[in-house]
């Protein structure tokens, strides 16, 4: 019997539901172009969702990834977008930049993301 990407993508959601803590995915989009300072501004989105963290393995140490980088797991179906760099994540009062996104797919479905963060 074949699993089907929209079970698996419950089953996951479910799992972090239970076992994980509680996180803030904060959506970061680009708002109008300040003249004066010549900054851009920008509107912020927040949702709350449960997911694991932990530090990346020192295997993974190179490039764009660094040794306090954290990595946090998170189901996909818990959120209605895809997690880019653009976005932040706040853990304990903590807001992280995301360095990387890394999707785990069946079937071209998303299952979960992986974000490697920093502080």
């Amino acid at each position: 019997m074949a699993v089907k990407p929209k079970g698996l993508r419950k089953g996951v959601s479910k799992a972090f539901k239970a076992t994980g803590g509680s996180v803030i995915i904060r959506k970061v989009t680009a708002a109008a172009y300040n003249t004066t300072t010549g900054a851009v501004g920008e509107t912020t989105a927040d949702t709350t969702v449960k997911g694991v963290v932990g530090n990346v393995a020192a295997r993974e140490v190179k490039g764009l990834i660094k040794a306090n980088d954290k990595r946090l797991t998170i189901a996909a179906e818990d959120l209605d977008y895809t997690p880019t760099a653009s976005d932040r994540v706040v853990i304990s009062s903590i807001v992280y930049q995301i360095i990387q996104v890394e999707i785990t797919e069946l079937a071209n479905t998303a299952i979960s993301y992986d974000l490697v963060l920093r502080a």
